[in-house]
Parts: structure tokens; sequence; C-alpha cells
């Protein structure tokens, strides 16, 4: 499997679907997102945000990779490379049993675990990941379906964090202040949403190289910089400004036709 697609960033439509699907606002998505992934789905070579966990891996392999192979399986949480070096680990879990390697892996926007694929709407963990590599409206449904499966729904529409988190985290969810987190999150974007045509601006910059910092819909000094050195060189006037024909040529850019 490639785990490569194109990347595209989420819609203003798919926001509005998974907001009725859930009844919720939009602060409470992006409380979880944030939380989850700091609220971008992708790294910045399109493959969708994972992290491998071990302690899945052994118990759904029933610890037989444990002695030999205790960075990919063990019974304690833990061995974390980050960031994309997270595929070398799944990688080689792959190459040892790969359905419990996939499964064992939290995937796209809102780190849906592969092992919670048919409460995400899915038949198989196969499905999941390639719908994961599509983009991050596709992600957020996966999201969207695993939260009213669990029957979560109503909790993040009451604003009830220790409830939602320990839903979705699991039990041990204060041990990282899961909660906390989600509540000061959902106050954040409760004054302030990100703007989704700066934030899949911001995503084109960092897939063309241009370090835009965050994805995060929110204007900021490392976000007028990277657009400056776009500008610069497709020869456009550096403003900085995301105006119609910067944004044009830079989605033009990032996801040819």
């Amino acid at each position: 499997m490639e785990f490569r697609g194109k990347g595209r960033a989420l819609s203003k439509k798919g926001l509005k679907a998974v907001c009725g699907s859930l009844g919720v606002g939009e602060a409470e998505v992006w409380a979880v997102l944030n939380v989850e992934t700091r609220g971008f789905g992708f790294f910045p070579d399109r493959r969708p945000q994972i992290l491998f966990e071990r302690h899945i891996f052994s118990r759904l392999t029933g610890g037989r990779y444990d002695a030999r192979h205790s960075d990919l399986s063990s019974q304690r949480p833990g061995g974390y490379a980050g960031g994309a070096a997270e595929y070398l680990r799944l990688e080689k879990a792959i190459a040892l049993d790969p359905d419990a390697a996939l499964q064992s892996a939290s995937w796209g926007i809102g780190q849906v675990m592969g092992f919670n694929y048919q409460a995400a709407g899915y038949e198989t963990v196969n499905a999941m990941v390639m719908d994961m590599v599509e983009d991050e409206d596709t992600q957020l449904i996966a999201m969207s379906n695993l939260i009213r499966n669990n029957n979560l729904d109503r909790a993040l529409s009451h604003n009830d964090w220790t409830a939602f988190a320990r839903g979705y985290n699991g039990k041990d969810f204060q041990r990282n202040d899961y909660d906390t987190r989600l509540a000061a999150a959902h106050a954040k974007f409760k004054a302030i949403l990100p703007d989704l045509n700066l934030r899949r601006a911001q995503a084109a910059l960092s897939y063309l190289g241009f370090s835009p910092g965050p994805i995060d819909g929110l204007r900021g000094r490392l976000t007028t910089s990277a657009l400056i050195r776009f500008q610069e060189k497709h020869r456009l006037p550096a403003t900085g400004d995301l105006d119609r024909v910067t944004r044009s040529r830079l989605l033009a850019a990032a996801w040819p036709e």
C-alpha cells in the first residue's frame, strides 16, 4: 500500500456535514481535531498522520513478536518514532502481520484506531486505510461514525469532556490531561474558528515545501513568509496576502488536475 494520495484539505461542505451528523458546532469538532493531531490529518509528504501502538500490535498478535521485536510489539505502550518516521515502524509490522499492523495504528485527522474500522463504517481495516489516504473530508467522516456508533455524540454536544475523553481516548485519559486539553481547545475555538480557505492554502504551501507553520487556518508570521516566498518564486506581487491570483496558482500547483 502506497499510503500517499492527494492529501486534500478539509472542505466547508465536509465540515458542515459532520457537524450536522453529530449535532454539534464547529468549535466542538475543532477541539477534538486540535487535541488529536493539532488539527491536520496529513504529514508534509501527503501520507495520513499515524501513530503506531506496539501494545495493540502485541495484543492482536498474541504477543508472539514481543521477544524479538520489542520496538514493534510489547505489552507496554511506547517506542514511538514520531512524525512520518512512524511509517517505518508500521512497515516493519506489516512484514510480520499486515492486518494486525494496520489495526494497530491510529489514522488521520481524528486519529481513528485501525481496530475501530467497523465502528468507523468499514467492512475491513484495509478499506478504512485506503479512504484515509484520500482526503480530510473522508477522515472526518470516519471520526464522526466512530463518535456516533460509540454513543459519544451526546457528550460532545453537551461539552462533557470527561465522558467524551473516557469514550474516545480510553480509561487512562487523565494521564495525558485529555479532558482538560479538550476543554481548553474548545474555549479557544469558541472565540475564533479556522479560516478553511487559509488552511487549505497552508496545506498547499506545506506540500510544496514552503513551511507555513501549523496548518491551522490562522494567519501567522510563518504563513505570511511562506506566501511571500511562493509569490516570489511564481513572479507574483510579494505581498504575503492570499489574494485571488495567489490562491489560484497555489492550489493548482499543489493539486494539479
